[in-house]
Formats: structure tokens, sequence, C-alpha cells
């Protein structure tokens, strides 16, 4: 199928877009990872499939997949909440260098000795795989919620891992002999500063601006936050330093830095990050040539089989023994190592750099990818399950939303409580809510009412709560407690039953 006119590119791509949105229903209630459904609509249309698209340039998917993942970054770290992040700060950190480490190594070594790649082409295979995808691993654990602690240290470990692996995977696809390996931990530690330096430097003084600078408008607030973030990846990227460090770290800081018209703000990047995975998955099925696949079919399960067998446990094994993590724990995050787009794109660069082998190691990567996310993606729940990790006061916290309300000082809260909420049966009186925040309205059965202290609460009421600025915080904290410990829960924020 050959695009001539702009109208017919703009028509093919809305309708990719329209397949991919719906394709987001059939992953939720499949369990799979949305990114399967979307590298099979650029399978299909591309070469070998209904389409017949011939695309094969690697350069431009590189270049494109970068972009991706930057936005991809930033939307995430905007989403990283820091509370929950520090005490898995530690943790992730080791996982993301010495955990790399020990799964290029194993995995690098399987790929040589087993399936008899040389070294090059063996080193860029078990550096592009070492990457974990946060958003594959969540996708497929919304209905099982897992301890703060694990979800903590699995999405930082996958904010923090892209960038060393980045630079393995450059290094390894220079034309020449590979530095040593000591160089090579040098470089990584200098990058991984200078990156951290710059990200960290941009998202304060950005947070700072946008606190004291009023924009004319809203909705140039999200374009500021995503700009600012952005300019951290170019800024940590120019210094030679981990652009992709920069730009989590930047985002992150905004994040948590209650920006003015925060909501907008989120909602814009969550939907630039899904109109990024949409893109970025169905470029790389565009690039892949099926039939070319099965030649290296065997040769990714072996190496995948490696992978998630011996080279995971072992760098969560290794990575996690100063922790003292239960080893139930360490099952689960072994398992939830689950690879995304990154790898793809990575197995990319030894593309564009001419090494020899490197369309092989691109389809072996891709295999790989595939065949073990719909291995692991829908039996994480059923672990989750079996190991008994599944959280009942996760499962009953509160998704709360909120809405600034600038001109008068204060925010609006809502929510809906759930159904294994300790929230179900306490009156409103008994929320005991911090002065200058109040329930206003109750939502229950589709008709709304002004609730009285004496209202009792049901699951499924949908609340809005009116808090000014200074109790906003408290008020949330409050209702989160309740949540989880019921009318008995302490004073603001505690849910054990234990005041202050």
């Amino acid at each position: 199928m050959t695009v001539h006119t702009l109208n017919e590119l703009l028509l093919v791509c809305s309708l990719v877009l329209l397949v991919a949105v719906a394709a987001v229903r059939i992953s939720s209630r499949s369990g799979l990872p949305s990114l399967l459904i979307y590298l099979g609509i650029g399978i299909a249309i591309g070469q070998d499939g209904i389409g017949n698209v011939v695309f094969d340039n690697a350069e431009l998917t590189q270049v494109i997949g970068y972009a991706a993942l930057v936005v991809i970054l930033a939307e995430g770290g905007l989403g990283t909440k820091w509370k929950e992040i520090k005490p898995a700060l530690p943790a992730a950190v080791v996982l993301s260098l010495v955990g790399v480490a020990v799964s290029v190594g194993v995995t690098a070594a399987g790929a040589h000795y087993l399936v008899g790649l040389e070294w090059r082409q063996a080193l860029l295979i078990g550096a592009v795989v070492s990457s974990t995808d946060a958003a594959a691993v969540f996708s497929v654990l919304r209905k099982v919620p897992l301890p703060s602690r694990i979800t903590g240290v699995l999405e930082a470990e996958s904010g923090f891992n892209d960038a060393p692996v980045v630079i393995l995977v450059v290094a390894f696809s220079t034309v020449g002999p590979v530095d040593e390996w000591y160089v090579l931990l040098g470089k990584i530690a200098l990058e991984l500063a200078i990156g951290a330096a710059i990200g960290l430097t941009v998202g304060f003084l950005g947070a700072y601006g946008l606190r004291h600078v009023a924009l004319p408008a809203s909705g140039l607030y999200p374009i500021a936050v995503m700009a600012i973030a952005i300019t951290a990846y170019a800024a940590g990227a120019m210094a030679h330093g981990s652009g992709f460090l920069a730009v989590y770290l930047a985002a992150m800081v905004l994040g948590n830095a209650k920006l003015p018209h925060w909501p907008a703000t989120r909602g814009f990047a969550d939907g630039l990050g899904w109109i990024a995975q949409i893109g970025m998955f169905v470029l790389l099925g565009l690039l892949v040539t099926p039939h070319e696949l099965v030649h290296d079919f065997w040769p990714a399960v072996v190496i995948g089989l490696v992978l998630t067998m011996v080279a995971r446990p072992l760098e969560v094994f290794v990575s996690l023994l100063p922790f003292r993590v239960p080893w139930r724990e360490q099952a689960l995050m072994s398992w939830a190592g689950l690879r995304g787009a990154v790898p793809i794109i990575l197995a990319t660069i030894p593309m564009v750099s001419g090494i020899e082998g490197s369309d092989r190691v691109f389809n072996i990567v891709f295999v790989l990818v595939v065949v073990y996310t719909l291995v692991q993606g829908p039996t994480l729940p059923w672990l989750a399950r079996k190991l008994e990790l599944g959280d009942s006061q996760e499962a009953a916290d509160l998704g709360i939303e909120s809405a600034p309300l600038e001109k008068l000082r204060g925010h609006l809260l809502s929510f809906a409580i759930p159904p294994a909420s300790r929230m179900h049966g306490v009156e409103v009186s008994e929320l005991r809510l911090p002065a200058g925040a109040s329930v206003t309205l109750v939502v229950r059965d589709g008709k709304s009412f002004v609730p009285m202290p004496s209202t009792v609460l049901r699951r499924g009421d949908e609340l809005l709560v009116v808090a000014t600025d200074p109790v906003r915080d408290a008020a949330e904290a409050r209702l989160r407690a309740v949540a989880r410990g019921g009318k008995l829960a302490g004073w603001l924020g505690t849910g054990n039953g234990t005041a202050h």
C-alpha cells in the first residue's frame, strides 16, 4: 500500500489510533500488556501483512523511538510520588546498576555458549534486554494491588535502568574494539552523575518558575511542564550525560512540586504518553519482517529462558541481598521483570551503526520480548495471589482526584468509595476532616444530595470534598486513613487506629 496524499496519510493515522485506543479495552480484559496489541497492529499493516507497507528505515525508527521514550519517561516521572518511591530508592538504584551488570553478563554468556553467537552480538543482546518496562508490569497488575514497597522498587528500577543500559548498548555498538570494563564503568558513572545533576537542577528551577510566574492561560501550564522535562533531556545529552535519567528526575521533581493546574497537566502528559507508546510500538511492528523471525525463534526462546530463569532471579538476589527482602517478594520481582519497547528500540542502535549480525540481534530481541511478555504478563496476577502479596489496604485505597479552585484558594476533591473500603458504614461526622474541609455532595445510585453529619456512607458512593489550600493535603491523608482503617483510624493520615 502506498500513501500518496496528506489526506490519505491522515486517514491511515486516525484509523490506526482508533484501533489502538479500542485495543486498550481488550488489553485490560485479557491481562496482556498493550504493547503486544500495538506491535500486532504494526505487523498487520506492514510487510507480510494485510497492508503490505514496506518500511525498513532503522535510523528513523531509532530517532522517533528516542523521542517517544523521552515523552514516556517524562509522563512516568510526573506520575511518580516521592513519598512512595523514597523508601524503595536505595534498592532500585542497586538493581539499576549492579543488577544490570549481572543480567548482561549472565545473558551474554548464555547467548554465546548455548546459541553460538559471537561475543559482541551476545553482549549486545545481554545489554539490550536488561532494561525493564514499568508500563508493561503495571498494566497487568491493575487488578492485583501490591504493597507499595514492591511497586516502588519496580517503578524506580524501570525509570533508572534505561540510562546505564543505553550507555552499554552504544559502547558495544561502536565500530572497533570495545572499551575495557573499568573504562565503561567510569563512563557510566560520569554520565549518570551529569544526567542526575542536570535533571534535578532543571526540575527545581522549572518548578520554582512555574510557581512564581503567572502564565496568561491555564492551557499553557501543561505545555510548559513537558517543555521543561524535555529541556532536561536535551541539556543532559548535550553535556554528554544521561539524558534519559535527566528527564525522569526533572519530571519527578515537577510532579511533586504542587504546581498550578496540576490535574490538567497530568491529563495532558498522560495523553501524550499514550500517543508516544502507540506510535512507537506500531512503528516497531512495521520495521520487523515476520518471515525473517522464523530462523531466530528458538535462539530467542533459549536466550529468554536464560534471562528469565537465571539472569533476572540472580540479579534480584544479588542486588537485594543487603536489604533483606523476603523471598516471596524477590520471587515476584524476578518474574515481574517484563521487557517492553525499550529493548526493541535499543536493538536498532547496532543496526544504524552497521555492526555485523545486527539484523539477527534485532530479530532475536523482538521475538524474545513478544514471547516472554505473552508468558509472563497473564501469569503475574496469578503469581502475586499465590505468593499472597496482594495488599488489601491498597485495594481499599481511594483514587482521589483534585481540581484547584484558584480564585477561591481551595481544592475540590472527588472520589468513589471502593467495594473493599472500610469507609463503608462511616458517618460523615466520623470522617473527622480538619477544619477548612467538608463533604459538600454525595452521589448515590445516580442521585445527588447534600449530606448531613449523620449521613452514613456506603460503598459505591461518590463524594465531593472542598478543602482550603492549607488543609488540602491533611484532608486527603485523613480520607485515605479512614478508607483503610475505618472510623477508628487515627487523626490526619494514620490508618492503624492510633492517634498522633
